[in-house]
């Protein structure tokens, strides 16, 4: 019997507690916050900014204790994403409690970006650029 990836990831989100068990630490979510906020913030295609991986990879070593860390985050978000698109990812790097949190966040940040873009892409696009997650062109 072959199990689509997408329903895998619907349980997981209906049953965080068997798929998984863990919460985020509060470094992972302040990491995951800023990480969701400036892809939301290109996704929307706000004027004048665009990815800094470096500085991305930098921010999340800091808050998380090390580079490999911060990527795993990176790779989970990614896998979220992918699963929430409907797209085959990589199960060991997915995770349903990033999956929700990012979700959260998305929505949140998209709304306000929808609502008033001028002001929310200057606010959270800046906010980016001082987490090092974007960078002005």
């Amino acid at each position: 019997m072959k199990i689509k990836m997408s329903t895998v990831a619907v349980l997981a989100i209906l049953l965080p507690g068997f798929a998984r068990g863990a919460t985020l630490s509060d470094a992972e979510a302040t990491f995951l916050d800023q990480l969701v906020t400036a892809s939301v913030v290109l996704e929307q295609r706000c004027d004048g900014y665009e990815v800094d991986g470096s500085g991305g990879v930098q921010l999340g070593a800091r808050l998380l204790g090390s580079p490999e860390a911060a990527m795993a985050m990176i790779d989970a978000y990614a896998a979220a994403i992918k699963a929430r698109d409907g797209e085959s990812y990589d199960p060991g790097k997915f995770r349903p409690e990033v999956l929700e949190a990012a979700g959260h966040t998305f929505r949140r940040v998209r709304t306000d970006l929808i609502r008033n873009p001028k002001r929310a892409c200057a606010d959270y696009g800046e906010a980016g650029v001082d987490s090092g997650l974007l960078r002005r062109y």
